[in-house]
Order: C-alpha cells, then structure tokens, then sequence
C-alpha cells in the first residue's frame, strides 16, 4: 500500500512539474486562473452535450464564437472576485462564495447577452436550461478542483509532516468554534483538535463539527491527559477576561502547553492559522481586562496642540508618544538624551504618523539653559514628563544623580511651564514616593511635592498651569524590570534569582499604564495626584514559578531559584498612598484620586534648594539628612543610610 502511495506522488509530482507546477502549495495566481478557464471549457464541453442528448457536435465556427464569448465573461467575473487570488491550500467558506457569484452572475450577465442578441438579430445563443446547467456546473468544477489540489497538497505533505499535536480548545464559543474549523482545514496540520473545554454542564457530551465538549468538573489535566493531548488553546478575547484562569493555571502546574489564539477576525485566512498560534506568555497570564478610556476628553485636548514628552524614548514616554499620534496633535516634541533610543523611535513614529510634525531634541532636562531654548522655540502647551532615573539599587548607589534628574529636573521643567504658561502639566511618578524607603523614591517623592505645592501657590492666578501628578507600580516589560531579567536568566540555563521569597510587587502592562496616565491627563484640573487600580499584587516566587513552567522546565527540578537577598533600598512591598492618605473616585473606575495634606512652597523651594546645593557639592550624607527633613516618611531600608534614620544621628 505505502508503495502504492509513493508511485501515485512520483506520476503526480512529474506531471505536475512538465505542466510549470513546481509548488502546489504556492500556485501562481495566473496558473490559477488558467485552470480556472480550463474548467470553463470542460464544463461549456459537457453542457452542451447534455442539452443536446449526446449528439453535439463540436467542429464548427459557431461553437468556437460561443467558446470565446463564455471565456471572456466568465474570466470577467474570475477578475472582479477575484477567485485566483487566494493560496488555493486555505480555501475557505469566503473562497467558495467568490466561485459561486462568480458563476452565477457569469450565468446572468450570458442571459442578457442572449435576450439582447434575440430582440436585435433573432439569435439565442443559449436556452436557459443550459445556462442553469453551466452555472451550476461551473461553480462545482471550480469547486472540486480546488479540493483536488488541496488533497493533493495533504498527500503531498501530510504525509511527509505527519507530526501534528492533539489540543483541547477552551471555551465553546462562536470564535472557539471558528478556530476549530480554520486549524482543521489547516495544511499542514501543527494541531488537531480533540475536544472543547467548557465550564457550562448544559453544553456538557454535546458536539460540535463531530468534535466533543467536555465539561470541567473535574482537573482540567486530567481530562486533557486521559485524550492523549499535550496542550490547550485560549482565545485572546477570554485571556484578557480572565474567563478560564484557573484552569490556565492548573494546566502549567502540570506542565501542558498552553497556547493563545488571536481572535478568529485577526486571523488571515490565506496565510493560513498555524502562525498565529503561539506559546502563551507571561505578560498574558498577568493581563488584565481590556481599559476602555474617554476617547473623546482626550482629544479634546491633544488635538491640534504642541505636546512636550521627556524621557520619550523610554519605556513609558516611547509608549505615550505612540498614543499621542492617534489623538493628532499639531506637533509632537520628545526630549531624550539617550540618542540611539530617540532615533529608533523617530523613525518609527514617522512611519507611523507622517502627518504629524515630529521633533526629536537629544536634550537633558537638567540643563535649564537648553530646556528654556526648547520652550522659547516651540511653547509647547502640554507636558508629559516621563524623564526620570528608577532602579532602586542604582540610584542607592548614586544619589547625586538622583537628585540632579529626578527633583532638579522636574524642578526645571515645573518653572519653565509657568514662565511660558503652560497649560498642563503631567508628571508620571512612582509608588516607590509613598514611605519611600530608598533614595529614588525619596526623589520621586520630593518632586510630587514641588509641584503640587508650586500649583497650589499659584492656583489663584487666572489660567495658571494644571500641575497634575500621576503615580503606579510596575510595568511589565519595561528596561530592566524582572519580567525581561527572569526570561535572560531562564535563556541562559539559570539560575533564576529573587530578593526574598515573600516579596510582592504590582504589575501592569505598559500600554494600560499609558492609557491611564492619558485618561487622567484629561480628568485633571490642577493639583491632583492619581492612583492607578493596580489589580492583585503577585508574588514574585510565583511570577518565578510561572515563567519557569512556561518555558518548559521545572522549579527548583530542572530550574534553580536562588534568594539572593533584598537590595540597598528595596522593602518587601509597595504602597500607592500613606496612612494620612484618603482616596475619592473618579468617573473612571481605575482612577482614583489621593487626597494629601498640601505643603508650603517656600518650604519644599528652600528646602529643595539645601538638597540640590549639597548634591552639586557631592555632600552624600547631607543629601540624605536633607531629604529625610523634606520627607519624613522616608526611613532607609537595607541601606547604609539607616543609621541616618537613628535619633542620636538626626
């Protein structure tokens, strides 16, 4: 039998090849549409012989007018459906409706032809028996030859590529169900599909496409064990819903491969699905729903305006410069000192948005001088500042440098934007200013202060600028956070390492992050620090674990995770307001607004002004003595700068 098989692909593959076909997976669109034509002629042949009971005879010029009047208004109607154009292996329902209205208004358009010729000449060149004959005929030889050449293809490859994995799919939805059928006709097969997982018990012993629906009453491995699969998809959709995360979970405690599909109208039908299938990650795992933010507010005031962005070719600002592009503004400036970065991201913006005027300033908010330029040049009217040096350890470690970036030069761009009458101003700072217990945050801390106290003293000044801070945790994916750092170490053969196996943090992606800070940009009116709903806090042994098992291996078995103890300046969790804090919503449900008692400016500007003199002297201690006065709260942790914290040496 398998020798029979092999001498069938060598004939096909040899007269395949004398007929130009090198590829049946790839026709060229003009092969096809000359099959297509082939096909007309077959089926116009055969047509005519039923009508007439066998007898037609062929051999004369009135069949051949009546041949090329056939070809050229049926490859009319293969042009304007274009039935050619798709890879024939990933025909779909959408590729069988083309051949059909091509057929049929093919039939239509050689009806009227016929009705046209009999009132001007008296001649009909076809009865309507044979044009229901033709039409009919046609589609189906379209039809059947295009599920020739995927069998064909299949005998081709299939054969060869006979490894395909048996999945389970989640959930029974309409776009589950879509799915099955697009990696059913898939060729080649990477999956084929056993079941559907549901947690519904009416749908429960039920099918559908002749594939079962299983319901989830007992441990989700152990009905994807006992049917011989190795894995399970999710739909994008029900990922971001969190619909089946406990199964999800479950799954990689048990080390089945989860996968993640987009949703059925992303998909590409004639590319095919296999590619879009990919192993889950851990960033979707620790997504969230889906923001929905107030489109229209933010419009309002981006559009048409000059919009300031420092720090734009980092992680936050590089991402709020790409949504500002869709709320087109009438000029985009993005300050950055890191050159390379800036010119990446040119590039890409312009690509993007070539309507927008870009202006890309390699530029450090700590020169006052170059930034005042900036403002004289552009007088820019909104300000997202992003600018900002955050790795604890570092800056512990810098202080100097610290201060300089973090209060110096958010000092600088705050006085500037009420010199040249900003109109708001929007600081994205950090959860690591509440009880700051290292020097960055210490900083971040003393630059909340500054500029909601510079607010409230001028607040009483007509159209004074809207200092508005905006404060969250971490975000996935961004430089140097643990996400990229545990998938390098896990890359390399680990071992993995945490600071403490009780450390928790917040996490949210980068673009949720961003579209908050545009939504709360909108909301404010001066004066505001908003918090971000950050969702559950994760524990980073678990985060560890997850991203271990998604990568195939097991913890602490065939992965190392080592403690390797908490970093100068690092507390074991983050908070997003102070005990004296209160929080008041906001129309949006993941903004809230914190409530704080407000500072003297005289106060924090003088005192601000000791810290920044004590850093350009390089005076370490007197830097950290001067931040504890101007932040209270900030008690030193795993830092050589806690015996500043005792009594005897304040």
């Amino acid at each position: 039998m398998n020798r029979l098989k092999e001498l069938i692909k060598l004939v096909l593959k040899n007269t395949l090849f004398k007929l130009g076909i090198e590829d049946v997976g790839y026709l060229s669109r003009w092969i096809v549409l000359w099959w297509d034509a082939q096909v007309v002629l077959v089926v116009l042949f055969l047509t005519s012989f039923i009508e007439s009971n066998f007898t037609s005879s062929f051999a004369n010029k009135e069949f051949l007018y009546l041949l090329i009047l056939v070809e050229v208004v049926t490859a009319l109607f293969f042009v304007i459906f274009k039935t050619y154009v798709g890879i024939i292996r990933h025909s779909s329902y959408v590729d069988a409706a083309k051949l059909f209205f091509s057929s049929l208004f093919s039939a239509i358009t050689l009806l009227i032809i016929n009705a046209v010729s009999s009132k001007l000449t008296g001649k009909v060149f076809f009865s309507p028996v044979f044009l229901i004959i033709f039409s009919l005929g046609l589609f189906c030889g379209l039809l059947l030859y295009r599920l020739l050449i995927k069998q064909i293809y299949a005998l081709f490859i299939i054969e060869e590529h006979p490894n395909f994995e048996k999945v389970f799919i989640l959930g029974v939805s309409q776009g589950a169900i879509s799915l099955a059928v697009a990696i059913e006709n898939e060729l080649p097969k990477r999956f084929k599909v056993v079941g559907f997982l549901d947690y519904d018990e009416l749908n429960s012993k039920k099918q559908v496409l002749g594939i079962p629906i299983l319901h989830i009453t007992k441990k989700v491995h152990v009905l994807v064990r006992a049917n011989n699969a190795t894995g399970i998809i999710v739909l994008e959709d029900d990922l971001k819903n969190n619909i089946y995360t406990k199964s999800i979970e479950e799954c990689l405690d048990y080390n089945i491969k989860i996968y993640r599909a987009p949703s059925i109208s992303e998909i590409d039908l004639n590319s095919g699905v296999n590619d879009t299938i990919r192993n889950i990650q851990i960033e979707d795992l620790l997504g969230r729903k889906p923001i929905e933010i107030n489109n229209i507010n933010i419009l309002n005031i981006i559009k048409g305006r000059t919009i300031l962005v420092t720090g734009g070719a980092g992680s936050i600002g590089a991402e709020i410069v790409n949504q500002l592009g869709r709320f087109k503004p009438k000029c985009l400036l993005v300050v950055e000192q890191a050159e390379s970065a800036l010119h990446n991201l040119t590039l890409q913006f312009t690509k993007k948005f070539d309507n927008i005027e870009f202006v890309p300033l390699v530029s450090d908010i700590r020169n006052k001088k170059a930034l005042e330029f900036i403002f004289k040049e552009y007088h820019p009217e909104i300000i997202y500042h992003c600018a900002a040096y955050k790795h604890v350890p570092l800056m512990e470690n810098n202080p100097t440098e610290a201060v300089s970036t973090n209060i110096q030069g958010s000092k600088n761009l705050a006085d500037l934007s009420v010199k040249y009458n900003v109109d708001r101003f929007i600081m994205i700072s950090t959860d690591k200013a509440v009880n700051p217990s290292n020097v960055m945050g210490a900083t971040k801390r003393a630059a909340e202060m500054y500029v909601q106290s510079l607010y409230n003293s001028l607040k009483s000044k007509e159209n004074c600028t809207k200092f508005i801070t905006t404060r969250f945790g971490n975000v996935l994916g961004s430089n140097g956070s643990v996400v990229p750092l545990f998938k390098e170490q896990i890359a390399s053969g680990g071992p993995v390492t945490i600071t403490h196996p009780d450390i928790i943090r917040y996490f949210m992606t980068i673009p949720e992050a961003c579209q908050l800070v545009m939504e709360a940009s909108s909301m404010g009116s001066g004066g505001e620090i908003f918090i971000f709903d950050m969702g559950k806090a994760v524990k980073i042994l678990d985060l560890a674990h997850k991203m271990i098992r998604l990568a195939g291996f097991i913890p602490n078995k065939t992965m190392e995770i080592k403690s390797i103890g908490l970093r100068p300046g690092e507390k074991l969790y983050e908070e997003l307001l102070n005990d004296k804090s209160i929080t008041l919503p906001t129309y949006h449900e993941k903004i809230m607004i914190v409530k704080e008692n407000s500072d003297d400016y005289k106060f924090v500007n003088e005192s601000i002004k000791k810290i920044v003199s004590s850093s350009n002297k390089n005076e370490i201690t007197e830097i950290i003595k001067k931040l504890k006065e101007l932040v209270p709260e900030y008690i030193s942790l795993n830092s050589e700068y806690e015996i500043l914290d005792s009594k005897e040496q304040v």
